[in-house]
């Protein structure tokens, strides 16, 4: 894994590994998120929080839950703080059709040049395919993006050999 990646992944990317990994989907995005963590973790990749991502967090109920996310978003080297430029460029995202949320966290990966803002949400990813040429981010999903940077890590190994 050679390219240092900045990964800005939504709440419910950050929730995934305490879902009920019965269900195949769930158990594979648990998976790629903790392959993610694990790689930011040890240095080599960069997670991003922000103002929104504890706004949201601090929603959940559940304490325990709670505590384990942020213990994640701990991890993270760059922090987003809420700005003027994050507040009207969210405004500018909401106009597109995107949640409240979801357009802050645009906005705050956006602002912080993450390499790519990760959620298993297939409205948002739908969305954001929709309107990708208004958004400067690539918006993925944690399974996909994961294979995708793999595939290229091993072509490059391959063409320099």
């Amino acid at each position: 894994m050679t390219n240092q990646y900045k990964i800005y992944l939504d709440v419910c990317c950050l929730n995934r590994p305490f879902d009920d990994p019965t269900q195949p989907r769930i158990y594979l995005e648990a998976q790629a998120v903790i392959t993610i963590l694990s790689q930011c973790q040890s240095g080599t990749w960069k997670l991003i929080n922000s103002s929104a991502l504890i706004a949201e967090s601090n929603q959940t109920p559940d304490l325990e839950r709670l505590e384990n996310v942020k213990k994640l978003l701990s991890i993270a080297k760059i922090k987003v703080i809420s700005s003027p430029f994050i507040e009207n460029r969210a405004t500018q995202l909401q106009k597109l059709g995107f949640s409240s949320y979801d357009a802050t966290h645009i906005a705050s990966a956006e602002r912080s040049q993450a390499d790519v803002f990760l959620t298993t949400d297939d409205r948002l990813i739908k969305k954001a395919k929709t309107n990708s040429q208004l958004i400067n981010i690539k918006i993925n999903n944690p399974v996909q993006w994961l294979a995708e940077v793999t595939q290229a890590e091993e072509n490059n190994d391959e063409n320099s050999k």
